[in-house]
């Protein structure tokens, strides 16, 4: 039977990261997973490459019942340690918009440096064994699996969320979360596609990208939107369904980068009719889409002023409101997981089983688009690994 100081339940980004920092410390770390091989998501995030870090990181840019749960983790590892960790294991990266910073060459080696250094600091790794039961006993826990039965002084719930299930994404650790008496916030899909009605005023767009500022829930995001012929994705719908509930609505302007009434009142634009001064700024599908029917034809100098204010809503505050999000199969996260109050943020144990430790996506603790979650994944085992005692 298999015994260590630690057992670590999942061997992804939060699970790799508290089983080296614990290692790296003396402590004998025994790690399980349910896959072949270990790395989780990593091998297949950000399109392959990872998109590990974000520059302009902060509680700001995370969500859940109690967001400023993650500010020690935040501030215990910043984006630089994420870049100079990643730099160490010789694979180069790359900034891109909006302070995101990616691998350049394929994710799976992140995953496979993580998974080796783990292994030459004497880490025991268990793959195939789905965890059945964990059991506080005497002196530790008992791990129950299907390949037999583990026991260790600490135990650490690091088993992701059930969102991505293609990916390997379930509630496992939800379920043994609630099983030892934690709390845990029902699961929501975030940074998913929104879903729009069948008889939607822009369904015929599909296919047609463009920058926006989309507001969500209280705050906007400026990205690229994307129709599709179900509703909106694309960066910005992504960013924006973290914060959008069922019956919300979301607004969208599509010349962000235009002050109102700064295009009708352009040099040269009385003379042009409304739809043709659109279309030098939009795509013509989408400018007579938005376009009031009794403006269309009209030139700008001849609109009167409640023509005007319309045409100004519908280019920079168009209201949309989704019948839904995409399921937790299209969704890159989801929101929900062990409820934060019973959980300390200075070394993630849990406040109600001592010994239990519980990180990243298990934790209601959601990060925006951008590689936030990857980001707590990192910084939430870090924090575990080095506050486990010896």
């Amino acid at each position: 039977m298999p015994t260590a100081d630690i057992a670590i339940l999942g061997a992804g980004a939060a699970g790799l990261m508290c089983a080296r920092a614990a290692a790296a410390r003396g402590l004998s770390v025994i790690l399980l997973d349910q896959a072949a091989a270990p790395g989780g998501k990593i091998p297949i995030s950000g399109g392959g490459r990872a998109n590990v870090t974000n520059l302009h990181m902060g509680p700001a840019f995370y969500f859940g019942n109690q967001p400023e749960f993650c500010a020690y983790a935040l501030d215990r590892l910043a984006p630089q340690d994420v870049i100079r960790m990643v730099q160490a294991y010789g694979i180069s990266w790359e900034e891109r918009t909006h302070g995101q910073i990616f691998c350049r060459e394929p994710a799976r080696k992140l995953a496979g440096c993580l998974a080796e250094d783990c292994a030459r600091l004497g880490c025991m790794l268990l793959p195939r064994r789905t965890v059945r039961r964990v059991v506080p006993e005497s002196g530790g826990f008992r791990i129950e699996t299907g390949g037999g039965t583990v026991r260790a002084r600490q135990c650490v719930l690091a088993l992701g969320s059930p969102a991505w299930p293609q990916a390997g994404g379930t509630d496992a650790g939800w379920r043994l979360a609630r099983a030892l008496g934690h709390a845990v916030i029902p699961a929501r899909p975030v940074l998913t596609p929104l879903l729009m009605p069948p008889d939607w005023p822009l369904r015929s767009l599909a296919g047609i990208s463009l920058p926006v500022r989309i507001t969500s829930g209280g705050q906007s995001f400026e990205d690229d939107l994307l129709f599709t012929h179900h509703g909106i994705s694309g960066p910005a719908s992504l960013k924006a369904s973290a914060l959008w509930r069922p019956g919300g609505t979301v607004e969208i302007d599509f010349l962000p980068g235009t002050a109102r009434g700064a295009l009708l009142d352009a040099p040269g634009s009385g003379r042009l009719l409304a739809r043709t001064l659109l279309s030098r700024v939009m795509p013509q599908r989408l400018a007579d889409a938005l376009l009031p029917e009794d403006c269309a034809r009209r030139r700008t100098a001849e609109l009167s002023r409640a023509m005007r204010d319309r045409l100004e809503r519908a280019v920079h505050a168009c209201v949309l409101r989704p019948c839904g999000a995409g399921g937790l199969k299209k969704a890159e996260a989801c929101a929900g997981g062990v409820d934060t109050r019973e959980l300390n943020p200075w070394s993630m144990e849990s406040l109600l089983v001592p010994g239990l430790y519980v990180i990243g996506e298990m934790v209601d603790i959601t990060g925006q688009l951008g590689g936030y979650n990857l980001h707590w994944a990192w910084a939430s085992g870090l924090v575990a690994g080095e506050s486990i005692p010896r």
